[in-house]
């Protein structure tokens, strides 16, 4: 049975890294199916991913870890190999609104996602409906201004429990603490309604309307203890036309629906990271595809 792997490496840019790490796949029989590399010439530094398949069943890290280890060293490498048939376990955080989590919930049921959901946690019961019908464990944290430590202790749990390898905050109404945000820094993703660093905090896009901005969109973005230290990984555009009409007893009534367009760009938004995600870790063979 053939096994998909992929190869994550990292160190200072110089000549003969590709082919270094190609012609160790090559002597040891593995086929390569994808490959990209990039030489950042600001850092000098030097990014690969390489997708293989092993159809020898007795490969596996130790052995790979043996034949790879000098070229590594050679090179001064940083580097991971992923098993593809081992999906990363993403923790959902949610309060009322659906959008975001029916989304990612029917892209997971699809396959779309691949990605394991071992449960569900919100701060308030409106969504438990639909976790229970996707048979997904929905686990109930209440917050309150006096009990959010105790809130995050059982978050702490919670995570531990359900080993998850990183936490997506969709439509989470709830801000963790410095603490928090220091112990799952690089794991926690948040998806925020607006384009950071502009318009942080509640109502962005009556925020920019008022500035006259034309464009709005989400943003998902590790969490941080401040926005503008948020490393920003991806962010979607739509346009700020959105005009409603109706006719009522005779009379033209127009209005601007300033937070309805944000549900389809928190959606769509949602589900790219949480994707990005598990090509990191492994679970995309394919190189640059992302879900629509």
């Amino acid at each position: 049975m053939t096994a998909s792997y992929i190869l994550t490496v990292s160190c200072p840019d110089r000549v003969g890294i590709v082919a270094a790490v190609a012609g160790v796949l090559a002597d040891s029989g593995l086929f390569i199916t994808d490959s990209h590399h990039f030489g950042d010439p600001d850092t000098k530094n030097f990014f690969m991913r390489t997708a293989f398949e092993a159809g020898n069943p007795e490969f596996n890290q130790t052995a790979f870890t043996k034949i790879f280890e000098p070229v590594a060293a050679r090179f001064g490498m940083r580097w991971a190999l992923k098993d593809c048939a081992l999906r990363p376990s993403a923790l959902i955080l949610v309060s009322k609104s659906d959008h975001c989590l029916n989304d990612l919930l029917y892209r997971h049921r699809t396959g779309a996602l691949p990605v394991h959901i071992p449960a569900i946690v919100s701060n308030h019961m409106n969504l438990a409906p639909l976790a229970e019908w996707h048979r997904i464990p929905f686990l109930h944290v209440p917050v309150s201004e006096a009990g959010k430590p105790e809130a995050e202790a059982r978050l702490r749990d919670i995570i531990a429990q359900t080993k998850a390898d990183f936490i997506v905050l969709a439509r989470y109404m709830q801000i963790f603490s410095p603490e928090l945000c220091a112990e799952l820094e690089g794991r926690a993703i948040n998806i925020h309604h607006s384009f950071l660093p502009s318009f942080k905090g509640a109502q962005p896009y009556r925020q920019a309307h008022k500035r006259g901005v034309k464009l709005i969109g989400a943003t998902a973005h590790f969490v941080f203890d401040r926005y503008t230290t948020a490393a920003t990984k991806v962010e979607s555009v739509t346009q700020a036309s959105f005009v409603f009409v109706w006719y009522v007893a005779g009379l033209l009534l127009i209005a601007i629906d300033l937070r309805r367009p944000s549900e389809p760009g928190h959606s769509k938004i949602a589900g790219w990271i949480v994707w990005m995600i598990a090509a990191l870790a492994g679970c995309c063979s394919v190189g640059w595809f992302m879900p629509s």
